[in-house]
C-alpha cells in the first residue's frame, strides 16, 4: 500500500461518497473506522478526517485504483440502500480514476447477483482484466 497521504486521501474520498447522501448511517462509520484501522490511521485521524479533508492524491497503479473502486462499492452497499445518487457519483468517481467504463458498468449490473451486492474480489478483477485485454 501507498504513503500515509495516499491512505488519508483514501479515506477522505470514502468519507465523502458516504455523504452523497447527505447523511452518514452508523454502517457507514463502523465500516470507514474499519478501512481506517486496516490503512493504518488511527481513530483521532479518522475523525479529523470528518471534519476536513485530506487533500487528494491520485493512486499510481491501476491495481490501487480497481482496490479503492471496489472499497467504495462495499460503502454504497454496506447499508443496503443504493440512491441513484450514490451510483452516478461511484460511475463517475471510477471514471475520474481511469477505469473503463464498460468495466465500470458491468460491476454495477453484476453486483445484484450477489448477497447485499457484495461483488466477490476474483469476481471483480477478472471483469477489469477482461476489459483491459
Amino acid at each position: 500500500m501507498g504513503t500515509y497521504e495516499e491512505k488519508l486521501s483514501i479515506l477522505s474520498e470514502m468519507i465523502a461518497f458516504a455523504r452523497v447522501d447527505h447523511s452518514m448511517k452508523d454502517s457507514e462509520h463502523h465500516f470507514l473506522l474499519s478501512v481506517a484501522s486496516n490503512l493504518g490511521i488511527d481513530e483521532r485521524t479518522f475523525t479529523e478526517l470528518l471534519r476536513k479533508k485530506s487533500p487528494k492524491v491520485v493512486l499510481k497503479s491501476q491495481a490501487e485504483r480497481i482496490v479503492q473502486f471496489h472499497r467504495l462499492l462495499l460503502l454504497m452497499n454496506i447499508d443496503e440502500e443504493q440512491h441513484e445518487k450514490e451510483i452516478s457519483t461511484l460511475h463517475n468517481v471510477g471514471l475520474a480514476m481511469g477505469l473503463p467504463p464498460s468495466a465500470i458498468g458491468q460491476v454495477l449490473e453484476v453486483m445484484h447477483k450477489y448477497p447485499n451486492k457484495v461483488v466477490p474480489p476474483d469476481v471483480l478483477i477478472n471483469i477489469f482484466k477482461a476489459h483491459y485485454n
